[in-house]
Order: structure tokens, then C-alpha cells, then sequence
């Protein structure tokens, strides 16, 4: 095992009192035991970045973010016993949730709950032993949001990545670790979807886009796309989506049940964590429908549900974070090589990494229709002008 890669590398750091990324070089980490070092070839542009930049969501800073990657093995950490089939050399994606392999939830296959992710990586910006790999280039503190992906390379706990096969294209499999990740979590735990059943996603975003292409695989029928921007929803049909609804031009409900003889879908998404969006998603239900919520909000919001319809029809709401990720994660990457999720389809907008905080304020602007993702070589791979 190579023992770790030694100089500088550049990284994209959130400072205190400042909503922007400032590209600055600091030292390449290095991993321990159970930990891999990955030369990050692509980083996903996801919404819970931003809300964690606008402050919309506590984490410590100064702060390495980025939370869903695609990269190579370079080093894997002294001590490592097994190392779950992963080596030097191998291509590999990584998920945001970084399951400790053993605390309670963890040894219940509950990955989804890692106690040592949530109180440690979450909340201080660490690793299990409670320090973070990464320093600024003075040697002080420097928090990593799950692997602190927007950086030349990353450390990341084995239990996180899966070998990514030939034929997927290595730049925009960053986003199986995210928006394909919590998308699967979604519909295959979640929501529980089987062929045949209908569904109304709420917001065509990255995730969203990606519930749709998780939904057409397990065979749901009909998918309706709903959003304020037709471009999304073009996109969404070109996804999978059977009908597409502009909730700022027609009447969602209505157009739902139209699609639906008149019941309502199955199971909603909401995908947005706004509380307009949240209620909408239960009023598109039908009898017995299932309601499962996996936008992350702003700060403290509150959805109001109506208490009599949610007894008497029989609705179910779930909150869904992500996913099961040793046992996910490597479900998600067959999915792609299988062609039953197009990444290439959902990426739809590359930046180098010098330009990380543009990405993140087109983001923030509404300029990027499905998802966008941070290259490390520097040489973005498709138009920016969008």
C-alpha cells in the first residue's frame, strides 16, 4: 500500500463571515486506517453545499465542502486490514454518508443513521477519531463536509466508496454519490416503489432529476414532473418523466389527478424542502398514498399538514436521507452500468475548480438545470455560457 502522497494541492475553503469559495493551496491529507486517499477527478454541485454556505445550515468553519465524488485510489492508510476489495489504483465513487462501521445504527445495516457521521462529520466537520484530515497551509484546523470533496484530493473512510466499472463516464459519476445515492434511498427504501405504481416528483432539480431515473427503472407508471422552470421539466421528460406540470402556470392538483383517472399518485417526492412544496406533495397523494420528503431546508422551516386527511385517507410521510451506502452505493453504480441512470444526461454543466464559487452562484441563481460538477483538470467539458 502506498502510504500517502506527499506537497500541496489546491482546494476550494469557506471562510468565516463570507458565503464565497476562495481557491487556495493546502497540504495533500494524508489517510489512516480504513481510509483512502483519492485524487478527486470530479465533485458534484449540490444545494445542501449552498445551504451550508449561506449559513442556512450550522457546520464549522473554515471548511472544505463537496460531498460526492469520483476519483482514483492513490493511497490507502497504514493498519488498513481489510480493505472491502478496494486498492491502490482502483477508479472509484464516493457517497456523502461515511458510515462508521460500528455504532449501533451502523451494525443494524442502518447507514442512514451512522451516529459517529451525523455527530461527528456533520456537526465538527471530522473524522471518527475526531480530528479532521485536512489543515490549512499554517497547519490549523480546516473542517471536511463528508470528505471535503472540493479539493485535488480527498480522504474518505473505506466504507464510503465503490469501484466504478468501464463504460461510465468517470467525470459525471460524481454525482452516484449524491443525487443518484439519495435518489435511490428515496424511491428503493423510502418510498418503497413497485412497477406499476404512480408517482409525482416536486422539484426536477439534481435529486429530483435523479428520482425520476429511478422511478422509470423500478417501473413506475405514470411519473409526473413538477417545477417552477420548463427547462427542468424538458429535461425530466427526456429522463423518463411521462407528464410535466409548471406549477406557476397550471393547477397542480388538477393536473396531477388528470394524469392519475383521477386518484392521485402513489408516492410524491418532495425534492425542494420548502413548506409550500412539502404540502403540495401530500395534496397529490392518493388513498393510502406515500409522501416522501428529502429536500433539506432552509434554517428552521415548518410545513403545516392538515391532521383529518392525513388520519382518514391514510398517508404515510417519510423523511429520506440519502441511503444505505455499503449496500447502496454499489446498487446505484450497477444502475449506471447498466444504462438505468444516465449521469451524462444529468450533468449538465461542468466548471474547473478555480471557478467553484461561480458554479455555486449559478446554482444559487437558478442557471443549472439538473447537475453541475467541480473538474479538477481544470478544462471544463461542456458550455458554461448557460
Amino acid at each position: 500500500m502506498a502510504r500517502t502522497v506527499e506537497g500541496m494541492m489546491s482546494a476550494a475553503v469557506l471562510r468565516e463571515g463570507t458565503p464565497g469559495l476562495d481557491v487556495v493551496d493546502i497540504p495533500i491529507p494524508t489517510p489512516l486506517a480504513g481510509e483512502a486517499l483519492v485524487k478527486v477527478r470530479a465533485c458534484g454541485v449540490c444545494h445542501t453545499d449552498l445551504h451550508v454556505m449561506k449559513g442556512e445550515v450550522a457546520f464549522p468553519r473554515p471548511a472544505v465542502l463537496g460531498h460526492e465524488i469520483s476519483g482514483t485510489i492513490v493511497a490507502i492508510g497504514d493498519g488498513t486490514g481489510e480493505a472491502g476489495g478496494l486498492a491502490v489504483g482502483d477508479d472509484v465513487v464516493g457517497a456523502f454518508i461515511m458510515p462508521c462501521d460500528a455504532c449501533d445504527a451502523c451494525d443494524r445495516g442502518r447507514d442512514d443513521l451512522c451516529a459517529e457521521f451525523f455527530g461527528q462529520n456533520r456537526l465538527r466537520g471530522t473524522l471518527y477519531d475526531g480530528q479532521s484530515r485536512l489543515t490549512l497551509a499554517d497547519g490549523s484546523f480546516l473542517a471536511m463536509y463528508s470528505m471535503g470533496g472540493l479539493a485535488q484530493y480527498a480522504v474518505v473512510p473505506l466504507t464510503a466508496l465503490a469501484v466504478l466499472p468501464e463504460g461510465v463516464d468517470p467525470v459525471s459519476a460524481a454525482v452516484l454519490g449524491c443525487a443518484a445515492f439519495t435518489s435511490y434511498g428515496a424511491v428503493h427504501r423510502a418510498g418503497r416503489v413497485q412497477a406499476g405504481e404512480s408517482v409525482a416528483v416536486i422539484a426536477v432539480g439534481g435529486v429530483g432529476s435523479g428520482v425520476v431515473q429511478m422511478a422509470r427503472a423500478a417501473g413506475a407508471d405514470p411519473i409526473v414532473a413538477i417545477d417552477v422552470a420548463d427547462d427542468k421539466l424538458d429535461a425530466a421528460r427526456a429522463l423518463g418523466a411521462t407528464h410535466a406540470v409548471n406549477s406557476r402556470e397550471e393547477d397542480v392538483v388538477a393536473q396531477v389527478r388528470a394524469a392519475t383517472g383521477g386518484r392521485g399518485v402513489d408516492v410524491a417526492f418532495e425534492a425542494l424542502g420548502h413548506p409550500a412544496t412539502f404540502r403540495q406533495a401530500i395534496d397529490v397523494l392518493a388513498d393510502g398514498g406515500r409522501m416522501v420528503a428529502i429536500g433539506i431546508a432552509a434554517g428552521a422551516s415548518v410545513a403545516q399538514i392538515e391532521i383529518t386527511p392525513l388520519v382518514r385517507r391514510g398517508y404515510s410521510i417519510t423523511g429520506s436521507f440519502g441511503a444505505r451506502t455499503r449496500e447502496d452505493l454499489p446498487a446505484v453504480v450497477r444502475l449506471a452500468a447498466d444504462g438505468d441512470i444516465d449521469t451524462v444526461g444529468l450533468v449538465t454543466r461542468t466548471f474547473p475548480l478555480s471557478e467553484a464559487d461561480a458554479a455555486y452562484r449559478a446554482l444559487a441563481e437558478g442557471r443549472i438545470t439538473g447537475r453541475a460538477v467541480i473538474v479538477m483538470d481544470e478544462a471544463p467539458r461542456k458550455d458554461e455560457t448557460a
